[in-house]
């Protein structure tokens, strides 16, 4: 074999396999970029998911947050729908009774019309009938006419004889009182009682002017705690060494004198220390009470009452009707039935135990429904007191019928202690009145712990029950009981409403 066709031979064998290796590397190459592309691919697809998943995410989370806001605005849109609600039924409802009221005036409006029509046309037809009488008196003949006349002096003899029977019968009654003149002059000249003006405030006498700082307190603490504890209104005013409290319940008044009193001697004046000052001088003032009704037992000379119809009889020490202080009527009233049922031969002790506990139902609670007769007559019912004292304590009144002359006896003897001159005064009771009134309204709130009417009725203090009346009540709680004191009561000037709310935490350190 010639040479160059070895070289020749070895040359196509190394081109066939350079081609061979190049076509191998060519694909190996082709191999790896395939691969390193489909791992590219699956990472932007790992990539692509993981922030598919993340703003999946982000947007349950943004539409979660979305709805939660939309419940909440709609949760809030229906309570303030329901209160809306509320205030337009309660609107509803007091139209609804104002145009019943209104009604109703209309209906009595009309029915006096009615009535009024209808005398207008009685009066006509009788001025009709007269003028007929007289056209026919006028075209009778003399004897028709002389009987006509005969007949009208009749009619006119016959009332005067009617006028002397009535003056005789009221001879024989004036005869038949004189005795009882006697027997009600001769009752009053022996009891004798001084008469009884009571007043709505009392001076409490101050060491020095520097009290009067140490009294008010920082900012007015100190008589802000003193007034809403006590329930009265103080004073200070330019009065030298001196303040002054005002209260319409001679009770409230004179514990708080007695508090003042202590204060101002002691020098410690805080808010605490008030209140103890003011819980101590109301125990005080019970222990009053009690020995005023055991006393008062005993100046009128009736025995065997049980130990709590006397504390309720003690009560009657601060309590005025018409200016008249009611345990000293009580006493008058006892002694003037004993003198009276002497006389007549009535039963004594029955007729002074009925005058002396007749106005007991005055010392009952405000709150309780009932006149003061059937509520004094039930409670000394309750307590074992004698039927017929019973009886002459709700009778005295005429709400019950009276059984026995002792039950008059006891009448008649209140009657002659409030008649005399100067015991009563009328001004006093019904500014009383008014006072109780506003604070009885008052309580019959929801939520009111106490009530307190200062400044002359001018100003109603209410304090409430912290965990039942928040801060937006207490607000809608002055609001509603300002638009009841305008819609049932009578009063000059205007009257303001003080819903006071305070929420206090005690712990001991033991």
């Amino acid at each position: 074999m010639p040479p160059f066709l070895g070289y020749f031979l070895v040359g196509i064998i190394m081109l066939a396999a350079g081609a061979a290796l190049g076509f191998f590397v060519n694909r190996y190459q082709v191999e790896k970029a395939r691969q390193e592309e489909l791992a590219q691919a699956q990472n932007i697809i790992q990539s692509a998911t993981e922030k598919a998943s993340k703003v999946e995410l982000d947007a349950r989370d943004r539409a979660l947050k979305i709805v939660q806001d939309a419940e909440k605005d709609i949760n809030s849109r229906r309570n303030e729908l329901n209160r809306e609600t509320e205030r337009l039924d309660r609107r509803r409802n007091e139209m609804d009774s104002r145009i019943e009221r209104l009604e109703q005036k209309e209906q009595t409006m009309n029915k006096r019309q009615s009535t009024i029509d209808r005398r207008a046309n009685d009066v006509e037809k009788l001025y009709g009938q007269q003028m007929e009488k007289l056209q026919q008196i006028a075209e009778m003949p003399r004897d028709q006419a002389r009987q006509i006349l005969l007949d009208e002096v009749e009619k006119e003899a016959r009332g005067d004889m009617a006028r002397i029977i009535r003056q005789i019968e009221t001879e024989a009654r004036e005869e038949g009182e004189k005795r009882a003149r006697h027997l009600i002059a001769d009752a009053i000249q022996r009891v004798a009682s001084e008469h009884v003006a009571e007043v709505t405030s009392a001076v409490v006498p101050l060491p020095n002017e520097e009290m009067k700082g140490r009294i008010v307190g920082r900012n007015g603490r100190n008589i802000r705690a003193f007034e809403q504890a006590a329930g009265v209104d103080v004073i200070v005013d330019d009065t030298p060494e001196s303040v002054t409290i005002s209260c319409f319940d001679s009770v409230r008044r004179e514990i708080g004198r007695r508090a003042l009193t202590r204060l101002t001697v002691d020098g410690r004046i805080h808010p605490a220390h008030i209140e103890k000052i003011i819980d101590e001088e109301t125990r005080a003032v019970e222990k009053i009470i009690n020995e005023a009704g055991e006393q008062a037992a005993f100046d009128a000379g009736v025995a065997g009452l049980h130990p709590e119809v006397l504390r309720m009889m003690g009560r009657l020490k601060f309590r005025t009707s018409y200016g008249q202080n009611q345990l000293s009527h009580a006493v008058e009233v006892a002694k003037l039935a004993g003198i009276l049922a002497a006389e007549l031969g009535a039963n004594v002790e029955i007729a002074k135990a009925g005058a002396f506990l007749h106005d007991i139902g005055k010392a009952m609670d405000h709150n309780q429904e009932g006149t003061h007769a059937l509520l004094g007559a039930e409670f000394c019912k309750r307590y074992g007191v004698h039927p017929l004292i019973v009886n002459a304590i709700a009778a005295h009144h005429h709400e019950v019928e009276q059984e026995t002359v002792e039950a008059i006896i006891a009448e008649a003897a209140d009657a002659i202690s409030g008649a005399r001159p100067g015991a009563r005064r009328e001004d006093l009771e019904a500014y009383i009145k008014r006072i109780r009134t506003l604070e009885e309204m008052s309580m019959t709130f929801k939520g009111v712990s106490q009530a307190f009417a200062i400044q002359a009725g001018r100003e109603v203090r209410i304090i409430v029950k912290p965990e039942e009346i928040d801060d937006l009540e207490s607000t809608r709680l002055a609001r509603d009981i300002a638009k009841k004191i305008e819609e049932t009561m009578q009063y000059p000037g205007q009257i303001k409403v003080t819903v006071i709310r305070e929420t206090r935490a005690v712990d001991y350190a033991k």
